[in-house]
This record gives C-alpha cells, sequence and structure tokens, in this order.
C-alpha cells in the first residue's frame, strides 16, 4: 500500500495582465534581447576626440610602437638625485 498525496499548486502573487503597456514592454525588450537589437547605454560619437585619441593609441599598438604611460622622468633632478643616493647605499649594505 503506497502514500500518494495529489496536491493542486496555484500561482501566488498579483495577475498578471499580458495587454497592459509595461508587459507590452518588456516583450518588445525581450524581443529585441534575442534579435540582438537591443541598445544598451550612451551611443559612441565616432567624430568626438576621444574616439579619435583612443583610434590613434590602437594604431601605435598595431604598429608596434611602444606607449608611453605616466609622467616622464627628469634624471637630473633633486629628487632622482636622492633616489639614486638611496639605491647606492642600499645596494652596499646589502653586500
Amino acid at each position: 500500500m503506497t502514500n500518494t498525496t495529489n496536491t493542486t499548486t496555484t500561482q501566488l502573487g498579483r495577475p498578471v495582465n499580458p495587454n497592459s503597456a509595461r508587459q507590452q514592454r518588456l516583450n518588445e525588450l525581450e524581443e529585441k534581447r534575442k534579435n540582438g537589437t537591443c541598445k544598451r547605454g550612451r551611443p559612441v560619437n565616432s567624430e568626438s576626440k576621444r574616439q579619435e585619441v583612443l583610434k590613434a593609441r590602437e594604431d601605435k599598438v598595431k604598429s608596434g610602437i611602444e606607449l608611453k604611460r605616466g609622467r616622464p622622468v627628469v634624471e637630473g633632478s633633486a629628487r632622482q638625485i636622492r633616489l639614486a643616493e638611496q639605491a647606492s647605499r642600499k645596494a652596499a649594505a646589502t653586500k
């Protein structure tokens, strides 16, 4: 003898109206996602100065030019002299 119970479940929560403006908008958005036509975020202006700079940078990378990063170092500056002295003292101390 097996003990079985038949249960029926009803969906909880507020009923959905498929003809509402929100549901229609959600359905359109889902269709656009499936088609790959869903536009998200701010559109890129290809004629902007920033895009020109990025394009020039990409061209330099493709051509093999090494990109300079950060602020250039002035070799004769007081800071560079001080750092060189510190490095030489540190190297002498570890020998």
